[in-house]
């Protein structure tokens, strides 16, 4: 006899693709379906032209939520007003997420130490040794008074920004990428003294 597999379909995470502007209010229509999601947010700061300062909670990656869903089931999200695609790899398949990445994101937006950054593709590759980020590896800036991560989700080409120790970055001879993950890389800017 052979023994029966689980019945529950196994549950990923996959970027899903929202209609501009849109993603709070698909996030909304999400949890009313209860479709497990997560839209991970920070605070931006503006200045209005009449001079009033305002924060604003704005999503970290413009036109994407993430839902964790068995791969059947993206019938059910694109059914989600707003919601237009589940991000695919190759050969039209959806491209999951590990949940390792979504883990450093959560960690990395509860403290606060994450922002948008342009999408990097060039400079020297590090690996991260501690911190929420630990594990992932790819590109940095040097700023100021430290050094910025660049992380990027190859799967949805955007990219964060966080603040790390120099301590806690380890240089790397070859590019190291997992699909899912994000990663890593550093580009060194010196300013004249």
């Amino acid at each position: 006899m052979v023994p029966c597999a689980d019945a529950a379909p196994s549950r990923r995470w996959f970027a899903v693709y929202t209609t501009c502007r849109h993603e709070k209010r698909v996030a909304l229509h999400m949890k009313q379906r209860a479709i497990e999601h997560y839209l991970p947010v920070y605070v931006a700061h503006r200045k209005w032209r009449d001079g009033s300062k305002v924060a604003l909670e704005l999503p970290l990656f413009p036109c994407y939520i993430f839902a964790q869903i068995a791969r059947q089931e993206r019938v059910r999200v694109l059914e989600v007003p707003g919601a237009l695609a589940v991000v695919g790899g190759t050969g039209g398949e959806p491209a999951a997420i590990s949940d390792l990445t979504i883990d450093a994101l959560r960690k990395g937006v509860e403290a606060g130490t994450v922002e948008p950054h342009p999408h990097v593709t060039a400079g020297q590759r590090v690996h991260v040794r501690s911190g929420a980020f630990e594990g992932m590896s790819g590109v940095v800036v040097r700023r100021k008074g430290g050094f910025r991560v660049v992380l990027t989700l190859e799967q949805i080409m955007q990219s964060i920004a966080i603040e790390v120790d120099e301590a806690d970055l380890e240089p790397l001879e070859a590019p190291r990428t997992a699909s899912g993950n994000l990663s890593v890389g550093m580009q060194m800017r010196w300013s004249p003294a």
